[in-house]
């Protein structure tokens, strides 16, 4: 089928990037346990998974529910998600799989020589925000500064799970045991910040999980800075 559809551990952690430093280049994976073509991305999303230059991040769309198998990690959330990226780089379609690299770039199914040079470019501009992030149980304190006050900004905060299987017995996957990375859960807007004040926020965890605090220019347009803590 062509995957093609119109339009936590520790008590106490903390993770510091300063104004220019090289912030992780955030990789989101829009997948589905039924797309036949997303298994080779969900591997690659694995060996992503161990960088430490890299967050990344799957998020399961729902709507390849509908030829067999209910994604039980799908969130519609997610692919509104996607859809906001397509309107804002003006394509007219949404797909599996798809990475979505720090808000911009987009690369089409798995391939890995696109994929790190992509990442290569995104790591090699400073960032303009400096974003600290600090976690004592299921509080978490975080606050920034930008050298430019151009927002509005979104800061964003979800939970993952670094490893589900699924043992899938209908639709396009059917047989196959899948083991998914960083399957993103809770996803939540904490604030809009508009870069001039420096921003002082505490939130509260929704799990012990792992996390990660992510500062986007609007909803759908360019990561300027992220924190992961594991």
């Amino acid at each position: 089928m062509k995957h093609l559809i119109p339009l936590v551990f520790a008590a106490f952690a903390s993770l510091t990037a300063p104004v220019g430093a090289q912030s992780p280049v955030v990789v989101e994976l829009f997948t589905s346990q039924g797309c036949s073509s997303c298994p080779p991305a969900d591997r690659l999303l694995h060996e992503l998974a161990e960088r430490d230059d890299v967050i990344a991040l799957a998020l399961h769309v729902d709507y390849w529910d509908y030829i067999g198998w209910k994604d039980e990690f799908a969130d519609p959330a997610y692919a509104k998600r996607q859809r906001g990226y397509a309107v804002e780089g003006g394509r007219r379609s949404v797909y599996t799989p798809q990475m979505i690299i720090n808000g911009t770039t987009d690369i089409v199914g798995a391939r890995p020589l696109q994929l790190s040079e992509a990442i290569a470019q995104h790591a090699a501009k400073p960032s303009p925000v400096a974003l600290d992030v600090a976690r004592d149980g299921r509080q978490v304190t975080i606050s920034a500064t930008a050298e430019r006050g151009n927002g509005p900004f979104l800061v964003h905060m979800v939970h993952y799970q670094p490893e589900r299987s699924a043992k899938i017995t209908r639709g396009e996957n059917a047989g196959h045991t899948i083991s998914y990375a960083n399957v993103t859960e809770g996803w939540k807007i904490l604030k809009e910040w508009d870069g001039v004040t420096d921003l002082s926020l505490n939130a509260t965890a929704d799990s012990d999980l792992p996390m990660v605090v992510i500062i986007q220019k609007g909803r759908h347009g360019a990561i300027l800075a992220a924190a992961q803590l594991r």
